[in-house]
Order: structure tokens, then sequence, then C-alpha cells
């Protein structure tokens, strides 16, 4: 896997034209019909992903933290939402409140997650190849061809599948 991960970007990069003409493709098809499939490669491809073994995203990326995100963690490790967001976090170009550092603070050594029950929504939902309405998010997904390796192998398996669209 830590082969996979040194080489992902790359990976990505040489895709990336490919990946954009078959999400061109894919914004015209059925709605129903792209989240059906999305929906079943990830399942398919998180039978033999082990995010615990990556954790890639947790290393290089933010997720974008919500008033209720700030107030569930700071709740979690006993602070005020005020004193947290002092420590952890800082408002981004786009005006998103953003942890400080990657990696992500709450991570451990051991690729856990200290505030795992109460961790932010985009991490719950992270790497989002199983939310519905996904021609709506397909340039996050594209993105994160380049972070996460199942969202990489989702995509890989789409464009096999894509005379399905």
């Amino acid at each position: 896997m830590e082969q996979f991960i040194q080489n992902l970007k790359q990976k990505a990069t040489n895709s990336k034209p490919a990946t954009k003409k078959l999400f061109n493709k894919l914004q015209k098809s059925k709605p129903k019909k792209l989240d059906l499939v999305f929906h079943e490669l990830h399942q398919q491809t998180f039978e033999h992903i082990d995010c615990l073994s990556c954790a890639n995203c947790c290393k290089t990326i933010s997720p974008i933290l919500y008033q209720s995100d700030i107030d569930r963690l700071a709740k979690s490790l006993r602070m005020k939402p005020r004193d947290f967001m002092i420590k952890y976090i800082h408002i981004d170009e786009d005006n998103d409140f953003v942890f400080n550092t990657t990696p992500c603070p709450m991570l451990g050594s051991n690729n856990y997650c200290s505030v795992y029950t109460n961790r932010p929504k985009a991490c719950r939902e992270y790497p989002h190849t199983n939310r519905k309405k996904m021609y709506q998010i397909l340039p996050l997904t594209l993105k994160n061809t380049a972070v996460c390796p199942a969202v990489y192998k989702i995509v890989e398996a789409l464009k096999q599948r894509q005379k399905e669209f």
C-alpha cells in the first residue's frame, strides 16, 4: 500500500485527461444509474482496502469543519469551542474552517483517529463515493483520485464500465 500511495499522485495526474473525459460523459448520464454503479464499486473496493493501512486523507488534506463539528470536537476534548478554534483551526482562502496542520492533529501514529466517534462530517463521509447525486461531486471525486487509493481504484473500474452509460 505504501508504494501505491507514493505513486498515487502521479498515476492520478497521468489518468486525469481520460478521467475528465469520462466525467463529462457521466454528467449527461442518468443520476440514479451513476449512483448505483458508484455505490457498487465503492462496496467492492472497500472489501479490499483498509483505510487504517493508508490514512493518506488525514495525512495530506484537511476537512472543512462546520460549527457543529467544532462544538462536538471541543466537547470530546473537554475544551471550550473558542479554545479549540484558537488551538486547532483557521479560516482558509475559501473562508472555510480547516485544521492548522496536516497531518490532522487528531491522527495517531497508528493511523487511528483520536476523536473517531466525534470526527467531522467531512471525515465521516470521505471519500464521498457512496453518496447520492454523484454527478454533483464529480470534480471533487477527480481531486480525490490523487489522495485516496480507493477513489483512484473506483474511478479506474468506472472507466472499464463506461459503456454502461
